[in-house]
Parts: C-alpha cells; sequence; structure tokens
C-alpha cells in the first residue's frame, strides 16, 4: 500500500509547478522561519526534484548564525554533518563532506512524500529518517505540499511528526 501512495504522490507533486509550486514555497519558507528562527541548530534535508525547496530556507538560517547539518547516508543511518561543500551521494542529493556531528540538535526537517492527519509519514522507503528519529531528541518538523495530505495507516516502526508545514500553514500533532 505504502508504494501504491509514494507512486501517486510523486505524481501528484511532480505536477504541482512552476507559479504554484515558487509561491507554495514561499509561503513554506515565511511559516518555518515564522515558527523555527528562534531556535539555534537545525538538521535540514537538502531538497531536490520536486520536494518542498529548503535551499532558501538553509541559506537564511546561515545567514542569520544558525548552526545547519545537512544529511548523509553512512551505512544504513543518516548522520547530521555541518553544513558546507557537499558531493552527490548514493541517491543523487547533495551531502556534506566533513565530520559528522553528535551532539543535540533542536530542529529536525525531514522530507515526505505523504503525511496523514495523525503526524506519520511516508518517505522514499528506505528508513533512514524513522532510525535517525528514535534516537533523537529534536523536534520534528515535515515540510511538503498541501496536497501530501494522504489517509494511511501507519507501519509499527514509522516515527511519528511534531509538525508539518505547508503553504496553508502549521500542523500541529500530538505526540
Amino acid at each position: 500500500m505504502k508504494d501504491e501512495i509514494r507512486k501517486k504522490l510523486k505524481i501528484k507533486r511532480a505536477y504541482f509547478q512552476n507559479i504554484r509550486r515558487t509561491a507554495a514555497d514561499d509561503a513554506i519558507f515565511e511559516n518555518f522561519l515564522t515558527a523555527f528562527s528562534s531556535y539555534d541548530s537545525f538538521f535540514i534535508y537538502n531538497s531536490f526534484g520536486s520536494e518542498a525547496d529548503t535551499k532558501k530556507i538553509i541559506s537564511a538560517l546561515s545567514d542569520l548564525g544558525k548552526k545547519v547539518y545537512l544529511p548523509r547516508v553512512e551505512g544504513g543511518d543518516i548522520v547530521p554533518v555541518p553544513a558546507g561543500e557537499t558531493v552527490k551521494g548514493a541517491f543523487g542529493t547533495d551531502e556534506p563532506l566533513g565530520q559528522a556531528y553528535t551532539g543535540d540538535i533542536d530542529i529536525c526537517v525531514i522530507p515526505l512524500l505523504a503525511v496523514n492527519g495523525d503526524g506519520y509519514r511516508i518517505g522514499y522507503g528506505g528508513g533512514y529518517y524513522d532510525r535517525y528519529l528514535k534516537h533523537s531528541s529534536a523536534k520534528r518538523v515535515g515540510l511538503g505540499y498541501f496536497i501530501q495530505f494522504e489517509d494511511f495507516v501507519p507501519d509499527e516502526w514509522d516515527e511519528k511528526l511534531d509538525m508539518f508545514i505547508c503553504e496553508r500553514g502549521i500542523y500541529t500533532f500530538d505526540n
């Protein structure tokens, strides 16, 4: 079932283009900074393809002097690495070079293909973020578009988000 939802949402997101996407990304940017500019450290995905844009958010956080960490795949896990020089990683995303960070992080910004009304997400199927979140005390924030709300039943290993930010606002989930 999750594979069907992944396929459907990839298609939906691919057709969400041009002016609509630009306006949505601008609204997501504003909603995110309004909610989190007072925090100090962020582990945030480096967007690619049809994902909600994080490049502008990463740049703004860096300009504000915040600590920004990007994900890098190491074996079966992702690790936060200080933002800086990147290289193409195993899945075609830009991954940071440098030493992995092992300290506390305030906000973890997570990519998704779908999110349900309870705050569970469907990612790309590798389980990287679910494994990371099991051992993290960071606030869990999903970014995406309103069209990515989808009704589904989570698996027992799925980790719940605290919030979902999209162009229509900020949705908070009870944890």
